[in-house]
């Protein structure tokens, strides 16, 4: 099984685990709410989580990760989650969940 296929089956159980949000996008899976994107996974199969500046440079420290690259672009806002962290979705799923309060915390698009 391909890493895009694989991590794909892992992002679906990962969205399943938190009931407030769905996946969305067929060909580019991502989470959406209040107008904004807080989640994706790219054509390589890497994930990328939303958050606001202070827990980015918390994240990025504590996984030794950095910014979250998709579509030939660095993403603004987004970690990237290391491989690793795919096999603890409970921790996981605490950090999704984050994300969307934050975006939830924003003023709606």
């Amino acid at each position: 099984m391909k890493k895009w296929e694989r991590n794909l089956e892992i992002y679906d159980d990962l969205v399943k685990l938190c009931p407030r949000f769905e996946r969305k996008g067929k060909t580019m899976p991502y989470t959406s709410a209040n107008g904004y994107m807080f989640s994706l996974l790219n054509k390589d199969g890497d994930l990328g989580i939303r958050f606001d500046k202070e827990k980015q440079e918390k994240y990025i420290d504590k996984w030794s990760s950095g910014l979250y690259f998709s579509h030939g672009a660095t993403m603004k806002g987004y970690v990237q989650v290391p491989d690793h962290l795919l096999s603890d979705l409970k921790t996981l799923a605490k950090y999704l969940n984050e994300s969307y309060d934050y975006v939830m915390s924003l003023d709606p698009k």
